[in-house]
């Protein structure tokens, strides 16, 4: 256990107000002048979408603190109550940052480069006008479902995210001539919000949003009446999902359940447009039974994620970064047999850098290959149209064992994962739900195969998702390996998920939530031992997330003692660098790019020894406590030469890199007189570069060994 000394709520930031700075991070992307104008509006659309999950999730876990009474102050000494007045206050800073960018910013240069966002239906020309006019008469009327609110019509449940339009009502033959009434509309998300318009010149682009077009035309849906004002409005739902797996006859029916009731959470965030009527945002605070500092009054567009739609925009590549292409791995090569290939060595890949297609056609291969008898799998988040879920439902029908943990869990892919789960099961796979409990986080694949010198195994290990949609736009790791012992390793993990198996002895791998905590600090003391015998020792650690006190005060006593530690964290990060005598030893990086940055690699000096592990968990109580997660070692000495290489570009980026601060601000780097140095950027160019080396040494043409098709076993 890390010494108590460091229990000083001083030494630890708040991970909600440190995620919330991150966010902030993530906005001044799209402050940057010299990233091209839909880049930029890219990052303020993902500012919005984070903002929301935030404020569903971890906002609405705070409030069911409170509301329980809990009172118990967190390691940074705040209370779930002051954590919500600093997370409001912050947050409506922000929002107020990103409206300023949109109004300030991006709507003048939009203009300019020819794409009009009309932001009053009063600026519409008289040809505009009558075309929303028409549109809506045409194709929005007829989906509308007009609600007004009075004796007999309750005020009605307002689903989570969605935009609605309030208006006040007055009907001149009303008993009382000073009482309005109350109505609303959703706008349907059934129909796309942002609706183009004739432009005024040939060679610019014109929009209006949808609920522009029927707050227009909003007096065609209340005959009768005057209507005295109309404004959007936004509720946020408490969506974290409680699940009592003890309780539960069959999970999957038990969360169909819950995902049904997130609709209709507590209202925990109200956003409204600025300028409002003080009568209708009274009579919305008292139907949502809201506080003042949870309504956020809004200068524009309500939800700005309808800018990534912008971003889609055919015809204005111009206004892009070049997309990039990720690029196929000079160590496989995908038209012979894989596994004759993984026996050979092991297998890293760095995505997206390099192409996901090995982990496709591992799966793929495995599938059709009639030597393999099993194929076991974790699915934490799938795409929507995965080409690993076709090939394991096509080892099924071929007749091999195919067992896959679907974890049913994974929060916002719960009703995905759903359909995969039962789609799997009509295939003939035997699907597994995860432990009571605990989340299944890890991301691992074993195929076993009967090869002439007896069963053999072949593993793959990552860092991030079997998602082959977001492999192009997250960092992560993956390995694959023939390694007997991780072998062995990888049939107990399985073996531990789908019974009651628990083995008393790891060969290589490491598993949260009994082992791998220990595994860490124990890495993290002998570096702190190390130094005090007078030996070198160096720690560095890429996570997207580090709020774990234990751990962080492991690393406080390291740094204390002299080990120098280099963190890389994307989001959260609860450690105050800078503390004298306690961690002025670390600093702490955050990159943030093109990409995701979402890989966990961890590297201990170890004496010379060099120990380097990935895996899927980061340093949060959640992976190490409450998660299944796997640690792996990188034990081929050209491997570890690569990812030794990939930290020490991550640490040398002066282009997209910020620097934590003692006061939780974090600094961004600039080049200055060095060379300018982007991580990413790097990357690219040089598996780019490697490709091109590969292709020219080639001077004999390809052997193929196609695995043939079989049919059912």
């Amino acid at each position: 256990m890390a010494n108590k000394k460091y229990n000083n709520s001083d030494y630890y930031d708040n991970r909600e107000l440190s995620w919330l700075e991150f966010n902030a991070r993530v906005l001044s992307e799209a402050a940057d002048e010299t990233l091209p104008l839909l880049e930029r509006l890219k990052f303020l659309s993902i500012t919005s979408s984070n903002l929301d999950e935030f404020v569903m999730i971890r906002v609405a876990s705070l409030k069911d603190m409170v509301h329980a009474g809990y009172t118990k102050p967190d390691m940074s000494g705040l209370t779930a109550a002051r954590q919500l007045t600093q997370i409001s206050e912050r947050s409506h800073n922000l929002i107020t940052d990103q409206y300023s960018l949109y109004n300030d910013i991006f709507l003048p240069l939009l203009k300019k480069n020819n794409i009009e966002l009309i932001s009053r239906y009063e600026d519409l020309t008289y040809e505009q006008s009558e075309y929303v006019d028409k549109f809506f008469a045409k194709e929005v009327y007829p989906v509308l479902t007009p609600m007004a609110v009075d004796s007999s019509r309750p005020f009605p449940l307002i689903r989570n995210k969605s935009l609605n339009i309030a208006a006040l009502l007055y009907n001149d033959k009303s008993d009382n001539e000073y009482e309005y009434e109350f109505a609303t509309v959703q706008v349907p998300s059934v129909l796309p919000r942002l609706v183009r318009i004739p432009s005024r010149t040939d060679n610019c682009i014109s929009y209006v949003l949808l609920e522009q077009v029927i707050e227009k035309n909003i007096d065609s849906l209340f005959l009768n009446y005057d209507i005295i004002c109309s404004y959007p409005y936004r509720v946020m739902r408490n969506a974290d999902l409680t699940i009592d797996e003890d309780e539960a006859a069959d999970l999957l029916t038990e969360i169909e359940r819950q995902l049904r009731k997130r609709q209709w959470g507590e209202v925990i965030k109200l956003e409204v447009e600025k300028g409002m009527d003080k009568h209708m945002l009274n009579y919305l605070k008292k139907e949502f039974n809201i506080n003042n500092e949870d309504i956020y009054k809004i200068d524009g567009p309500l939800d700005l994620t309808f800018l990534m739609k912008l971003y889609d925009l055919d015809g204005y590549e111009h206004l892009k970064n070049k997309p990039y292409k990720p690029q196929p791995s000079t160590d496989i090569d995908l038209d012979k047999n894989i596994f004759s290939q993984i026996r050979e060595k092991d297998i890293l890949l760095h995505h997206p850098y390099q192409s996901f297609d090995p982990v496709v056609e591992f799966v793929r291969q495995a599938s059709i290959d009639p030597d393999v008898l099993a194929i076991k799998q974790t699915l934490y988040r799938v795409s929507s149209n995965s080409p690993i879920i076709s090939s394991l439902a096509q080892a099924a029908e071929n007749g091999k064992q195919v067992s896959v943990l679907v974890e049913l869990k994974a929060r916002f892919d719960e009703e995905n994962n759903i359909i995969w789960a039962r789609m799997l099961e009509q295939a003939g796979c035997h699907v597994i739900y995860g432990l009571v409990g605990l989340k299944t986080h890890s991301k691992i694949t074993l195929v076993v195969r009967r090869e002439e010198d007896g069963i053999r195994r072949y593993v793959h290990l990552g860092t991030g998702n079997y998602n082959d949609s977001t492999a192009k736009l997250y960092t992560d790791m993956g390995l694959f390996t023939s390694s007997n012992p991780i072998g062995e390793d990888a049939t107990a993990v399985f073996n531990m998920l789908s019974g009651y198996s628990e083995p008393l002895v790891w060969n290589k791998l490491s598993i949260a939530p009994l082992w791998l905590r220990d595994k860490f600090m124990t890495c993290i003391k002998r570096e702190t031992e190390n130094v005090r015998a007078g030996k070198d020792a160096r720690i560095i650690a890429k996570v997207n997330s580090l709020c774990d006190q234990k751990i962080i005060a492991a690393l406080y006593e390291a740094s204390a003692a002299g080990v120098k530690i280099e963190l890389i964290v994307r989001g959260i990060c609860s450690v105050k660098p800078g503390i004298p005598g306690v961690s002025d030893n670390i600093t702490v990086h955050s990159i943030i790019g093109n990409f995701l940055e979402h890989s966990r690699i961890f590297y201990f000096y170890n004496g010379g020894s060099e120990d380097i592990y990935m895996g899927s968990a980061d340093w949060m109580p959640r992976n190490l406590d409450k998660r299944v997660e796997i640690l792996f070692p990188i034990e081929d000495q050209e491997l570890k030469k690569r990812i030794k290489h990939i930290l020490k570009i991550q640490l040398e980026d002066n282009v997209k890199t910020r620097i934590k601060q003692f006061d939780g601000s974090y600094r961004h780097l600039s080049p200055g007189k060095n060379k300018p140095l982007s991580s990413q950027e790097y990357f690219c160019r040089e598996v780019e570069n490697a490709v091109s080396k590969n292709h020219k040494d080639r001077s004999m043409p390809r052997t193929f060994e196609p695995i043939k098709h079989t049919q059912k076993q």
